[in-house]
């Protein structure tokens, strides 16, 4: 994994954090890793906007997915937490969501770790006390470093 980004910042940055985060992907299937109440959800939110979509952002951890929409492309949320095993993944259609040129948003990849493409971003999220957090954005070695927003044009 390659470092693209590292940053401490306060929860009310959170919106120029997406925005810095997006202006540093290389892919549009981003990972988010980070103990239970780090905030992925709080920052998935302010990725979406900062996509472009005014749909309302909420953790999909009952229906495992959510859906949202920009101008130009779906935005789908997943979160793996509630999921047993990479059987259940698969029965609900995991794989042909990651397979597109949407953006896929994924909380507790973990859980489907071995189902995931090569092309992706990871996200770790750390508590640093009650209201900063720890962010460090990586990619594979060897992915392209073109930056997503201009390799798909957003």
């Amino acid at each position: 994994m390659s470092k693209l980004l590292e940053i401490t910042y306060q929860i009310e940055d959170i919106d120029a954090v997406a925005q810095q985060i997006l202006e540093h992907v290389s892919s549009k299937t981003l990972l988010f890793y980070g103990d239970m109440g780090v905030g992925k959800t709080t920052l998935i939110k302010a990725i979406v906007k900062a996509l472009g979509s005014n749909d309302e952002v909420s953790s999909p951890t009952f229906s495992i997915v959510n859906e949202y929409v920009t101008k130009d492309n779906a935005i789908y949320h997943f979160d793996l937490y509630r999921i047993n095993d990479e059987e259940d993944a698969l029965n609900f259609g995991f794989e042909d969501y990651l397979y597109t040129s949407n953006w896929v948003l994924i909380e507790w990849p973990e859980n489907a770790k071995n189902l995931l493409p090569e092309d992706v971003n990871c996200i770790e999220i750390y508590h640093k006390n009650e209201t900063s957090r720890s962010l460090k954005l990586s990619q594979n070695t060897t992915l392209t470093q073109k930056n997503a927003m201009e390799q798909y044009k957003i």
